[in-house]
């Protein structure tokens, strides 16, 4: 191991994570924004906006990850409207293309998430709800989601961490997250395992800050169960 080269070039596995950092929190915060009312709209049903949101899912979770972001970065650019629009300025952006994919991406999984949890809630919650005469939204906003949020901690602590690990593909889109780093020290130095060895650890890293961010809220927010 040539660790005087990694010392050397720290920085660029520093802008590797924040990079890295960066992209997975904000895909996971505007994925929750998209997940909420679309979980509530799908456990209520809505005539339009619940077949359209169905298939949204199934899209985005029967695709890979790499090929959303292959079509947002290389197939937008085919079409001249889009090149004309002023969408162009941020989908021409690989950056931009790697938020907006994987933002599109953890709505999807994180949907899912939320709808079981909303659909696990005991109607007696709902019903004790209603009979105080509190409005729908409020029932939603009140009981239904702290709730259903509650329950869902442990699968999204785990949707996280899948979201960090697949932002490994911003790589190929020219982007230089722990990945990109990894290989840009490699192919600089004509070294094979260091920038890989170095990639795996700080991947561990971030993993593990994740696992043990999510047992504090779990401890915090579902405290309850675990005295049972």
């Amino acid at each position: 191991m040539r660790f005087d080269l990694l010392i050397q070039r720290w920085p660029l596995f520093a802008e590797g994570v924040w990079l890295t950092v960066q992209l997975t929190m904000l895909a996971v915060v505007i994925g929750f924004c998209i997940a909420v009312p679309f979980a509530i709209m799908r456990t209520r049903k809505t005539p339009i906006a619940s077949p359209l949101i169905r298939g949204y899912v199934y899209a985005i979770r029967g695709t890979p990850l790499l090929v959303q972001l292959y079509l947002l970065y290389y197939g937008m650019s085919q079409f001249e409207f889009i090149r004309d629009s002023f969408a162009w300025s941020y989908l021409r952006e690989p950056w931009w293309c790697a938020l907006i994919a994987f933002s599109l991406n953890s709505g999807a999984y994180a949907t899912e998430i939320v709808r079981g949890a909303i659909e696990r809630t005991p109607k007696g919650q709902v019903e004790a709800a209603q009979a105080l005469g509190l409005r729908t939204w409020l029932v939603y906003a009140l009981v239904v989601l702290p709730s259903a949020l509650r329950r869902a901690i442990p699968q999204y602590g785990n949707e996280v961490v899948f979201m960090m690990h697949g932002s490994a593909i911003v790589s190929v889109i020219t982007l230089t997250d722990i990945l990109g780093a990894a290989r840009e020290f490699n192919g600089r130095y004509y070294v094979s395992d260091e920038g890989f060895y170095t990639a795996a650890i700080l991947y561990g890293l971030l993993t593990l800050m994740i696992v043990l961010i999510f047992r504090g809220i779990e401890g915090r927010y579902l405290k309850h169960l675990k005295m049972r």
